[in-house]
């Protein structure tokens, strides 16, 4: 439970399944009122009658394609038209596909940067004015371990979350003197159907299987930071630790967790 977010606006993409669903759900209990967003608008329509049947929240959805830069501009003004404030954004729509950079399809790679960067940024774009406006408001972008230590067969997905953290740290800057807080999520695997798309051989996620996060516990740790000053959260923490040890001797990691890397 998060009292912090009790009768505020929640806006979450990426809401029809996955951490999206989970976060939706935990932040119904802690008393919020959600915007859902995703393509899939009949999903948010189970999701919506699932949380109005529980609390009494108000819950908007909107069918919404991140990547389509007019759909977001219509989508976000209606949003506001309906709620009249966004207290959180939750940037979390994106997807990955795991595959070596020589065998990377073209369309794929566009796609991912469109959805995960340039969709990101857009929806953010949405909200900064209103924030500063207010003076007060909270940004959560999704990232991954994945951009703090990359690994072969994930160099575009990887690319887009580093370019997803560096967006993020310097945003955090820029809206600091507004009372505006900007959080990445850096989660490790994730037992959802991310997998489905990025692992289509299904190799990686059986050599991986016991380490995978459930959603529930990610979006746990994410509403119950909603509104509140922190930087990052990062899970699970032996992963970071290794993202840490990473950045310190790149070069050693590397190495010795070369035939580890390769195990997607």
């Amino acid at each position: 439970m998060n009292p912090r977010i009790y009768g505020k606006n929640v806006v979450i993409t990426g809401a029809s399944s996955g951490i999206g669903e989970q976060m939706a759900i935990k932040a119904a209990e802690s008393g919020a009122n959600l915007v859902l967003l995703a393509r899939r608008v009949e999903k948010l329509e189970e999701l919506k009658s699932f949380l109005e049947s529980r609390y009494s929240n108000k819950v908007w959805i909107h069918s919404l394609d991140v990547s389509e830069r007019e759909n977001v501009k219509a989508v976000f003004s209606a949003i506001f038209a309906e709620t009249g404030k966004i207290d959180v954004l939750v940037n979390n729509a994106g997807f990955g596909i795991f595959e070596e950079a020589h065998l990377a399809k073209w369309g794929d790679i566009e796609r991912m940067f469109a959805v995960n960067v340039l969709g990101l940024i857009s929806c953010t774009q949405m909200v900064i004015e209103h924030m500063q406006k207010n003076r007060s408001g909270h940004i959560v972008n999704i990232a991954s371990q994945a951009g703090k230590i990359a690994t072969p067969k994930s160099s575009i997905y990887a690319a887009t979350k580093h370019a997803v953290l560096g967006f993020s740290n310097s945003l955090r800057m820029e809206l600091s003197t507004y009372g505006v807080f900007v959080t990445t999520v850096n989660p490790g695997p994730i037992a959802t159907n991310f997998f489905e798309i990025a692992d289509r051989s299904g190799t990686y996620v059986q050599n991986i299987q016991r380490f995978m996060l459930k959603p529930e516990k990610v979006a746990e740790k994410v509403v119950a930071a909603m509104l509140t000053n922190t930087r990052e959260i990062n899970l699970p923490r032996w992963m970071n630790a290794g993202s840490v040890f990473y950045t310190l001797f790149p070069r050693l990691v590397e190495k010795v967790g070369k035939n580890a890397f390769f195990k997607k």
